[in-house]
């Protein structure tokens, strides 16, 4: 019997890609969310799709589902792809299943999570980051105010940069509200080359790495194109994210974001604890499966150019427009390939833009955006979870 794997947050393309790569390695792969998934749903991969309650707002009810889902099918493996990992990682939960839970413990979580503890972790660790500083209310803000442009300031909990302020004037610097619920912090800014990177980690060692850059953003800093870095910057990232492996114990997905500085400096910014888009870079012949599964040392990327079908023509053509891209468009679009559908597979490609409607329509519904809806069930701020 095929071994088999239930990887959770399936609105994400990652989920589907995971799941793909898995199905290339001869095992079992199972989907579930807790928001109507079509791209996953009407994907021909060989994947069943399952169903749980809100993680957010329906924690004890999601545990419930998930403890129902292993025990019924026995997977060996349990692989979060966005922050219903943090729910994952609740002491319940790993107290039960160890490392089949493919997580970090929550305490790690919150050090990678929090942009404030990841900046101080990792100057304890001799990892290069910006200078930092917390912002915990009005009153903190006020030392900045003469210099807010060589600074970042950002919430220590958000997620697609929706709302960073990069080098913000007074009047952009005064709407903030921070307190001890909503904490901020300053990060020195830097300037040079943004790059990302996302790691495998199994007990601390990293066994699958990609890094890349994205030409092609939302306005929030979200990436939908990936391209290869340079050789050189592929092997400083590399190292770093090794020794980030081995000094948080990381058993786990992890991806950071890193600025390269005019004088060629590697820096960085922040870290999502989770599955990101440099995960497709990983997949297709079954070794992100290996390394996840088993501990198996991938090998090294090859370099290509991928991107998001469904964003490349939403965001990306009007984009285009606006800026006289148009040939970067067309040369990102004939070179690159779409990681969303795949030849024989289209269903996923209507299936990614009803689910991003129906995101849309909550975000209108809760008078948030979009991006802020596609987590609106299941992100976690540094709440206590049983």
């Amino acid at each position: 019997m095929a071994r088999r794997v239930l990887i959770t947050g399936a609105r994400a393309v990652a989920a589907l890609d995971i799941a793909r790569d898995f199905a290339a390695a001869g095992w079992e792969p199972h989907l579930a969310d807790s928001v109507p998934v079509r791209m996953a749903r009407w994907s021909k991969a060989s994947a069943r799709v399952h169903r749980y309650p809100a993680p957010r707002q329906q924690g004890a009810a999601f545990r419930a589902r998930i403890v129902e889902l292993v025990d019924t099918f026995g997977f060996e493996r349990v692989v979060p792809t966005c922050e219903e990992v943090f729910h994952l990682a609740a002491p319940a939960l790993q107290c039960r299943w160890g490392e089949r839970l493919f997580v970090p413990n929550l305490a790690t979580l919150r050090q990678l999570h929090d942009k404030l503890a990841f900046a101080r972790h990792c100057g304890e660790w001799g990892l290069p980051v910006p200078e930092s500083h917390p912002i915990d209310s009005v009153e903190d803000l006020t030392r900045f105010a003469s210099r807010s442009r060589e600074w970042v300031f950002k919430p220590r909990f958000s997620r697609f940069g929706d709302s960073a302020l990069i080098a913000p004037g007074r009047r952009a610097l005064s709407a903030i509200t921070p307190s001890p619920d909503n904490p901020w912090m300053a990060q020195a800014r830097i300037y040079g080359e943004e790059v990302c990177f996302h790691g495998v980690a199994h007990r601390g060692e990293l066994v699958a790495f990609a890094a890349y850059h994205s030409s092609w953003r939302l306005g929030g800093g979200a990436g939908y194109a990936f391209e290869p870095v340079a050789d050189h910057h592929r092997e400083t990232l590399r190292k770093i994210a090794s020794r980030l492996a081995q000094c948080a114990a990381i058993h786990g997905q992890f991806a950071c974001d890193a600025m390269f500085d005019e004088a060629g400096v590697a820096y960085l910014l922040e870290c999502n604890p989770r599955a990101t888009s440099g995960v497709h870079l990983l997949t297709g012949a079954g070794h992100l499966a290996h390394a996840i599964g088993d501990g198996i040392a991938a090998p090294e990327a090859a370099p290509r150019t991928l991107y998001l079908g469904p964003a490349m023509v939403v965001f990306g053509l009007p984009q285009a427009v606006r800026g006289a891209r148009m040939r970067d468009w067309w040369r990102c679009v004939a070179t690159g390939h779409d990681v969303v559908s795949r030849p024989g597979d289209r269903g996923p490609l209507l299936g990614a833009l009803c689910d991003a409607a129906s995101f849309a329509l909550t975000g209108f519904k809760h008078n948030i955006s979009t991006n802020a809806a596609a987590t609106y069930d299941l992100e976690w701020n540094g709440e206590e979870l049983p």
